[in-house]
């Protein structure tokens, strides 16, 4: 059983580092839904750098979620090209022509019809509902799990997510998920960072 004041104390880890290290990126600055659901569909298991240089350049190229629907296949697969994961670029154009068709080409602030879209899973939905419309959701990355395993699990070295999933949970700032969650993910990052030396 975890402490109430270890929860604090971590928190206030977490916000501190963040306060001083908080790394600008560019999805981080829209809250428009279609631009995080592109940054988190190549976010999967794709290193940052390799995002950053691709972003800007798929936006560009298809600035409205309607431009992805509307293109030829071939066209997002170039743009693509660089990312790794093809079928990614697959799902997102097929999801694209989804949304517009059934959605009305809004892209849906609920969970379980998140979970149903093709190449998004729980962990995606949860964060799309978290960037997009700074729901309180819990879910959990690479990033995400390595911080907790950190902090919470320092001896083990088989951990489940389904352990980690209620200390998300008690931790969570249910105000300033978006904010909070961007805080967690570049701890985790400087972990992979320190892990790697």
């Amino acid at each position: 059983m975890v402490k109430k004041t270890a929860f604090s104390r971590f928190q206030k880890i977490i916000r501190d580092y963040y306060k001083k290290n908080r790394r600008d990126l560019p999805w981080r600055n829209t809250k428009d839904p279609y631009h995080i659901l592109v940054s988190e569909m190549m976010l999967q298991q794709t290193q940052v750098s390799r995002v950053l240089a691709k972003y800007q350049e798929f936006l560009s190229k298809f600035a409205r979620l309607k431009d992805l629907a509307d293109a030829d296949f071939k066209d997002v697969l170039t743009v693509w090209k660089g990312l790794g994961y093809n079928r990614r670029a697959s799902y997102l154009h097929e999801l694209s022509k989804k949304v517009i068709k059934e959605h009305k080409g809004r892209i849906p602030c609920d969970f379980e019809v998140l979970d149903t879209f093709p190449g998004i899973g729980m962990n995606t939905a949860g964060s799309i509902l978290v960037f997009a419309f700074n729901m309180p959701t819990i879910f959990i990355e690479t990033n995400i799990r390595r911080v907790f395993i950190h902090f919470f699990f320092p001896k083990r070295t088989k951990i489940f997510d389904r352990e980690i999933f209620p200390l998300i949970e008690k931790t969570l700032d249910k105000k300033h998920p978006r904010e909070w969650y961007f805080a967690l993910i570049d701890y985790g990052a400087m972990l992979g960072k320190l892990s790697k030396n």
